[in-house]
This record gives structure tokens, sequence and C-alpha cells, in this order.
């Protein structure tokens, strides 16, 4: 048991040593880690539960010969039944939802896992009690039926998931071991069972822990993976992949969707005058300025040397605008030489310009920021090819 502790206490050394507040509570609480975040996770998460199906699927019926040759035939056809039946389910699930990378899939994939071995636990161990059971063989096998959720409880141990997700797996499997024991069909003396239980509760806290520093493990590698090293905003390879998954959803949905793509103005001389150093200054500075106008579910990716397009799920050309013209109050940065960095930038929208495809989207919004850049730099061109925001120092200036 002081074992058990001292690893609890190691654990939580490990998970939240050295993490913000915003990371701690990303290993809390589920759905506030970012889109690519979650689709990788329920990748992972769904390809661990299929493994774990099929193997449960082979080995849950390769248990049904030794039932028959310790318990008495009633007894071992009964639980024979029980495991074909699990591993039907057990079947059904490592089929189901291949191709899959939605989080509640993943989420459902999980309890379906975990449902299927409590259900089998909830008959089974009513129905050994059921039975005399006095042979010193016999008490070892239906012993191993006691210890169903306790391998359950460990298994969460392989699977990437946020606090509040470990606790609500669990609870189901302590429920369970706990009526066993209420109800007296325990396999253990009621004592001991307790005991168990306290056990069990030690090893879902442990286990729960252990899937949160999976979880914080696997973020940072995607992490530093996805974005740019330099502006901290999304690499295009990764930008991509997930701009064409919000296109998907918002032509599902029919919600809107819209894009900016912003260039920076005569990034070049500054590179040319100033050398490298000050361009990835600037370049830094940009990419912070867009990062704090757009809200937490927008994308940033660096599409270019200076290019920057800005992903915006249901948002309407107006709501673009708004974001657009709120950045260019707060300014972008200050050049070398002591002027304002500005933007040239061209908005697109899903709806409003009947585009079929992400590609085309971010085609029209390049156009139109080309078409802004041609008619003299530090202007927004909105959808429908309009002007929507002159050079900054004129609307400072009126």
């Amino acid at each position: 048991m002081l074992f058990i502790k001292g690893l609890v206490k190691r654990v939580l050394t490990v998970v939240f040593s050295g993490m913000t507040m915003a990371e701690i509570l990303d290993l809390l609480l589920p759905n506030r880690q970012s889109a690519f975040v979650q689709r990788r996770r329920a990748l992972l998460v769904l390809s661990r539960v299929r493994l774990v199906a099929i193997a449960f699927a082979i080995l849950t019926p390769l248990w049904i010969p030794i039932d028959l040759m310790v318990f008495e035939r009633t007894l071992a056809m009964y639980l024979a039944a029980l495991r074909v039946l699990a591993s039907i389910s057990f079947t059904l699930l490592a089929l189901s939802h291949r191709g899959s990378d939605s989080a509640d899939v993943a989420r459902w994939s999980l309890i379906w896992l975990l449902t299927v071995p409590t259900v089998f636990f909830l008959i089974s161990n009513p129905l050994l009690a059921q039975f005399a059971i006095t042979d010193p063989v016999q008490q070892v096998i239906a012993a191993s039926y006691a210890f169903l959720p306790f391998v359950m409880v460990a298994g969460l141990s392989v699977f990437p998931i946020t606090a509040l997700e470990g606790a609500a797996l669990s609870l189901p499997l302590l429920l369970a071991y706990l009526i066993t024991g209420v109800l007296g069909y325990q396999m253990l003396a009621f004592a001991s069972h307790l005991g168990a239980q306290w056990l069990l509760m030690l090893l879902a806290v442990v286990a729960t822990l252990s899937g949160m520093s999976q979880l914080h493990f696997m973020s940072q590698l995607v992490d530093q993976a996805s974005h740019d090293g330099l502006t901290r905003a999304y690499n295009r390879r990764v930008g991509e992949e997930m701009l064409a998954q919000h296109f998907v959803n918002s032509a599902r949905s029919q919600a809107a969707l819209a894009v900016a793509f912003v260039d920076l103005d005569d990034f070049k001389s500054i590179n040319d005058k100033y050398g490298h150093e000050e361009g990835d200054n600037a370049l830094r500075a940009a990419s912070a300025s867009l990062r704090r106008v757009l809200r937490r579910g927008d994308l940033l990716i660096r599409w270019g040397g200076e290019e920057f397009l800005a992903v915006m799920p249901n948002t309407d050309p107006a709501g673009a605008v708004i974001a657009v013209h709120r950045l260019r109050l707060s300014g972008l940065g200050i050049r070398p030489d002591g002027r304002p960095l500005t933007a040239s930038v061209g908005i697109a929208e899903r709806v409003s310009d009947d585009i079929e495809s992400w590609h085309d989207l971010v085609e029209k919004a390049d156009h139109r920021m080309y078409a802004a850049k041609q008619s003299g730099k530090d202007r927004v061109i909105g959808c429908g090819d309009v002007l929507v925001a002159a050079p900054l120092q004129a609307v400072a200036a009126g």
C-alpha cells in the first residue's frame, strides 16, 4: 500500500512538473486540447482500443475449456455462454469505426471496451455465488473472475486520457466491485473485499495519472511536429490537413468558414537592409499579434515565408473583417526603421463566395490579397473583391 502511495506522488511530480496552468487544465478536462491534438489522440485511442478488443476477442473464449474442466457442467456452460457473447462484442468493437478520427467516437469506443467486462463481472460473480465452490482449484479459478475490475482499471494506463475521463471510466468498475461485496457475491471475505476496494481505487488513480502523462507527452510531441519553430503558428503541412477538416465540417453543417490571407508588406527589404535576424523578429511579432486577435478555436498557419493564413470557423465575412480590423488597430509590430509593420490582406468565406473546396477558398483569399497588394498595400479586400479597409494611416487619421 505504501508503495502505491509513493508511486502516486512520483507520478504526480512527473505529470505536473514545470507546467503552466493552461497545460494542467488541458490534462484535467477533455476537449480543451487543440483540434489537431484531439484528432491525433482519437486515432491513438481507437488503434489501442482495437488492439485490446482483438486480444480479448481471442483470449476470452480460450478460457472455456478450463471452466469446463474445473466447474460443474451447468455453471461452466453459463460461463461459456457469457464468454461467447463477450467475445462477439469485442469482435464487433474491433471491426467498428475504421478510419475515424473523431474524439467522440474514440471516447464511446473506450466506454464500449470497458462496459463489456463490467457487465461480464456483474453477471459472472452472482452466478458463481449460486454454486458451491469448495475445491481449492475451483476457488482459485473463481477468484480470477473477482479480479477482472483490477485488470480493466490497470488497462486504462495505456490510453492518453484526462483526469475527468479517467474518473468517469473508472467509476463504473469501482461501483461494480463495491456492489458485489455489499450484496454478498464476493469471492473473498468481506473485510478482504473492502481492502481490495481501496487498492482498486488507488490503482485507478495511478492508471489515470499514467494516462494523463501519456496525453501530456503526446501533446508535446504533436505540438513540436505541427508548429513552425520561428513563429509558433501551425506549419503548412499540418495547417492544410486541419483546414481540410474544418472545410468538411463547415460543408456538412452548412456553417460559415472564413479565411484571411495575410502577406507582410515590403518584408524582403527588412532582410536586405537589416539582416535575417531582424526579419525573424518581424515575423515573430506579426505572428504574436495575429494570435492575440484570433479566438481559441481559430487557426493561424504560416503559409509561406512572410505569408500567414488565419482560419476562422463559424465566422461570416463581416466577422472576419472585424477580426482583421482589430488586428490592424493593434498593430503587427515595428519595422527596424521605426515604421509600423503592415500587411495586405485578402478575405474569403465558403458560403458567400460559393466555394466547393478548401483549395479554392485559399486561392480566392490569395487572389484578393494580391489585389490589395497591387492597389497600394496596407489594405484589406473582402468578399466580392470589395475594399473593406483602406491604409491604416488613413483609418487612424479619420
